[in-house]
């Protein structure tokens, strides 16, 4: 790493799993190391960082003890949130009535409020500098939502450009109107490449190359010109008898020989896969060396280790779920656990059992496709596209409250339509759409990574108390009203998944994600360990050692986390990609 020419911003991105958060929090570290004054911030509503740094993390910098010169924040969008409605409801004045406080938080409940504070936040940094820091370095949330935050100083600067009405569409929102010479400037920090450089973070998997090189060419294209790969945990085989050590060397060494030619153009850096959690300030400055410098003195051997149930394997868990005939199943957890491949696995299990089935996505970098590469009687799958909804949306809020309105007016309401706010309005409306369709049939839902996903949830939640302040009294109405979040909390009706892998970072996640979802009245169905190299057998030194960690997560799911039910797939020397390898793992 090369401290002289780092540039003053510095995003890591990547498909969640990939380590954007070790990668970027070793590298703040190096920089603080090195006498650097840094902030490392978290933009992903599921950060790890505290986790990982044993820190409690904050809206506002927290210096990390034990690393002079580095404090850490996170963009928490909940509580940016909290903080753009104090500030709005301030402006309001001591005169105003607890009725108009409460028909102004109200208004400013929704998941567009939320992105614009998280937004508003992020935008901050880049514009005015963060005073008193060198170097900024930004942990992203997985590619869809970086994605969609990188694009928001274009969008929101061409939108406040041509309103010159203030945003009328936002309501107590039009205050954003004076924040355009800040999204300008927040614009021009991106796209300058002394000033800004993306870290493009993968694994050497095909799916997360193929996904970095889809983000390097549409983050050109917004202007991030200055671009670099990190490969991360890649690993070489230190014992030739070990069939799974050769077996994973070789499939790293096929995807990285494989490299889209959008990354392959690009500078370039490979990490080795480490032996331990990459977890503590320990851990984060070693990443950057040899992993033999850093392995266990007696590496536990796999014999001595006892491997998962066998009536815990994925087609146990397709049996259940198929005897309840329909329903709605949630396949949920941090980016790259495998969560489209298990979703895959279980529509197809259900077809093969003799259902119709219907298998979509919430995440905005939708892999189903590439994933089943073919067609399967009785299955439709789709994916819940944020552009095409939010198409479909404003032309039929055209056709509905347009309808009577005079040229002048039919122009304003689609001014207002072109915010980005939008998108996840018509987003929300879709998955509605879709959840409902779980009465007659089942319906796999694959979402987006954790941090995406409770953004839904909370928009799922405000639709919620909205229709049913607008029903209080309503008798035969309200006693009608059903929601989507009522949906999710039955569990006749909706069954939640949670995908992980025996990683502390995973595991953490995903048990944060089930205190989140516990907390809105939805019990998760069940847990799935995901790629276990316990399950597959291995004795090579540094896999030995990731090993004992493993069986160290399988018992923190159960005793920690009180699972009601834990299953699990075996690691594959082969990924399963395509149909017959799919319905072989819900067979």
């Amino acid at each position: 790493m090369d401290i002289s020419t780092t540039p003053r911003f510095q995003f890591f991105t990547g498909k969640g799993g990939v380590g954007k958060t070790s990668c970027s929090t070793a590298t703040a570290l190096a920089l603080a190391d090195a006498g650097r004054r840094v902030l490392l911030v978290s933009t992903d509503a599921a950060s790890n960082l505290d986790e990982m740094l044993a820190i409690p993390l904050r809206q506002q910098p927290v210096a990390v003890p034990g690393a002079p010169g580095l404090s850490v924040m996170n963009i928490d969008p909940n509580q940016a949130a909290e903080d753009y409605r104090q500030r709005v409801l301030a402006q309001l004045g001591a005169g105003a009535s607890a009725a108009e406080r409460d028909t102004v938080r109200e208004q400013l409940s929704g998941a567009c409020t939320t992105e614009i504070a998280a937004f508003d936040e992020f935008a901050s940094l880049l514009a005015e500098g963060a005073p008193g820091y060198d170097h900024i370095v930004f942990d992203t949330a997985p590619t869809g939502h970086t994605l969609r935050l990188l694009s928001l100083p274009k969008a929101w600067s061409g939108f406040l450009a041509d309103n010159d009405r203030g945003a009328s569409c936002l309501g107590p929102h039009s205050g954003l109107k004076m924040q355009e010479a800040r999204f300008q400037a927040a614009l021009a920090a991106l796209c300058d490449p002394a000033l800004t450089e993306v870290v493009l973070v993968a694994r050497p998997e095909r799916g997360a190359l193929d996904e970095a090189a889809r983000s390097a060419v549409e983050l050109q294209s917004l202007g991030l010109k200055r671009q670099r790969l990190l490969v991360n945990g890649v690993f070489h085989a230190s014992v030739s008898d070990d069939t799974v050590a050769a077996a994973l060397e070789a499939q790293g060494q096929t995807a990285l020989a494989a490299m889209p030619a959008a990354l392959a153009a690009l500078p370039r850096r490979e990490l080795p896969l480490r032996p331990m959690d990459m977890v503590g300030l320990a851990a984060m400055r070693a990443l950057f060396q040899d992993p033999s410098t850093t392995l266990p003195a007696q590496a536990l051997g796999a014999s001595a280790l006892a491997a998962p149930d066998e009536a815990a394997r994925l087609s146990a868990l397709c049996d259940e779920l198929a005897a309840a005939g329909r329903g709605l199943i949630l396949v949920m957890g941090k980016g790259g656990v495998g969560k489209t491949t298990i979703a895959a696995a279980l529509a197809i299990g259900l077809v093969q059992r003799g259902h119709a089935v219907h298998l979509s996505t919430t995440d905005p970098a939708a892999h189903v496709l590439p994933t089943l590469q073919g067609e399967v009687p009785g299955l439709r799958v789709d994916a819940i596209d944020p552009k095409r909804e939010t198409e479909a949306y404003i032309a039929k809020v055209m056709a509905h409250k347009g309808r009577d309105l005079d040229e002048a007016g039919r122009a304003l309401l689609l001014e207002d339509l072109q915010s980005p706010c939008t998108e996840e309005v018509a987003v929300f409306h879709a998955f509605s759409r879709v959840v409902s369709e779980a009465r007659s049939a089942f319906v796999v839902l694959d979402t987006a990574p954790t941090g995406h996903s409770l953004l839904l949830m909370d928009a799922t939640g405000a639709y919620d108390r909205q229709m049913r302040r607008e029903l209080q009294g309503g008798g035969t109405a309200a006693a009608r009203l059903i929601t989507p979040l009522m949906r999710l909390q039955d569990p006749a009706y909706t069954r939640i998944l949670l995908v992980t892998l025996a990683e502390q970072t995973p595991v953490s996640q995903a048990a944060a994600l089930q205190s989140d979802l516990r907390r809105a009245g939805i019990e998760p169905f069940a847990w799935i360990m995901n790629r276990s190299l316990l399950a597959a057998g291995a004795h090579d030194p540094l896999l030995s050692a990731r090993l004992a960690g493993e069986q160290r997560q399988m018992q923190r799911i159960v005793d920690e986390h009180l699972a009601q039910r834990l299953f699990w797939l075996p690691w594959c020397a082969q990924p399963p990609v395509g149909i017959p390898a799919l319905a072989a793992l819900a067979r």
